[in-house]
């Protein structure tokens, strides 16, 4: 099989993980959420079955930073602005050629590269798939494979609105095969203690090694299964 194409997209850095203006200033917000963004590409980027990354942002700041890595393309928002917007056309890029292409949300920290392998190789098995995030309400990847036409439902509801789409739910196929790092996206201080907890990129680290008043609290958690999340839960309205 081809190799995927992941398209990752990443919003503004300045109004970015708004959910964490109690704890964080704007500068450590956007430090976080480049350093979140930066991770989650190196390790898409470091996934024996990905060929190429598309990232789909108007930050300066992400394109400087990637503007040398090979196999990474960065392309800017056009038309109407928004995560639904930056995800097709980030798509309609990807999918020239023709290769089976993943939808990646940029704020999975402690993902790593096999981790993305090995829901990759499970999702090859469906025309279309997706995994649930953490609290089972949002999305972090959705997938097609090479010549399936791929809409994505990221936002409110998605994970509910991806099942009913036809995606198939690889935390529900294969549990085995997606780790948690994998469904850990980060929007709340609670979380990124969870992120931290399971290990997160260098980037990532070095930002968190500068807040240890925000990591050092417990953190709550809800176990990595859909069905305990809570009843009519909706908290990744990006997701």
């Amino acid at each position: 099989m081809t190799g995927w194409t992941v398209v990752v997209p990443v919003k503004s850095l300045s109004g970015a993980k708004t959910r964490l203006a109690p704890e964080l200033s704007a500068a450590e917000r956007a430090a976080l959420a480049r350093a979140f963004a930066l991770d989650t590409i190196d390790a898409a980027l470091a996934a024996s079955s990905v060929a190429r990354v598309v990232v789909v942002s108007d930050e300066p700041a992400i394109e400087l930073a990637l503007r040398e890595t090979p196999g990474v393309e960065v392309v800017p928002e056009v038309g109407p602005r928004g995560l639904s917007a930056a995800i097709a056309h980030g798509i309609a890029v990807a999918l020239t050629g023709s290769p089976p292409v993943a939808v990646l949300l940029g704020d999975v920290p402690a993902m790593r590269a096999a981790d993305l392998d090995a829901a990759l190789e499970a999702a090859a098995r469906h025309p279309l798939a997706f995994v649930p995030d953490a609290d089972g309400t949002g999305t972090t990847l959705a997938t097609a494979r090479a010549g399936e036409p791929l809409t994505a439902h990221f936002g409110a509801d998605s994970a509910v609105r991806h099942a009913g789409a036809g995606f198939a739910d690889l935390v529900l196929e294969v549990p085995a095969a997606i780790a948690p790092g994998l469904r850990r996206d980060v929007d709340t201080a609670a979380e990124l203690r969870e992120a931290v907890a399971l290990g997160v990129g260098p980037r990532t680290a070095a930002v968190v090694r500068t807040l240890p008043d925000l990591v050092a609290a417990p953190a709550p958690r809800h176990p990595l299964d859909p069905s305990t999340a809570p009843v009519g839960a909706d908290r990744k309205a990006a997701s």
